[in-house]
């Protein structure tokens, strides 16, 4: 199914990208990551949680897509994928195109209303009105 351009399984990519950036230490997570590759030890030494919350924190990125996991020893360094971030613009940038054309839909029917229905089609009021016995 098609629902404005996107597939179920395009939005459901879309749910988990914006589920994962409602989180402010996930955005934070994802940000630190940018700069560089960091071990999810040295992450979760930033937060005033456990390694495990942490760890799950940066689950929801990897399933986002937003970061990868690579393990190198004992460690696991995530990393940022600035593909990811491309494809949350783009998914930004699809959602303002299609809300300003809906807006810009109602400012024009609100304009209609406005003007009384005097647009190029309106009937002329001098054309139907129904003469007294004086005129």
């Amino acid at each position: 199914m098609v629902v404005d351009g996107m597939t179920d399984e395009t939005g459901a990519a879309v749910d988990r990208l914006f589920h994962a950036l409602a989180d402010g230490t996930r955005r934070d997570i994802l940000r630190r990551c940018v700069r560089g590759e960091l071990s999810v030890s040295r992450l979760a030494a930033a937060y005033p949680m456990s390694f495990a919350a942490v760890q799950k924190h940066v689950t929801v990125l990897e399933r986002a897509g937003l970061v990868t996991k690579e393990r190198r020893g004992r460690e696991q360094l995530v990393r940022t994928d600035p593909e990811a971030v491309g494809r949350a613009r783009q998914a930004l940038d699809e959602l303002e195109s299609a809300w300003r054309a809906r807006v810009d839909r109602m400012s024009g029917l609100l304009a209609e209303d406005a003007d009384g229905g005097e647009g190029p089609d309106a009937p002329d009021p001098d054309e139907n009105t129904t003469k007294g016995p004086d005129g």
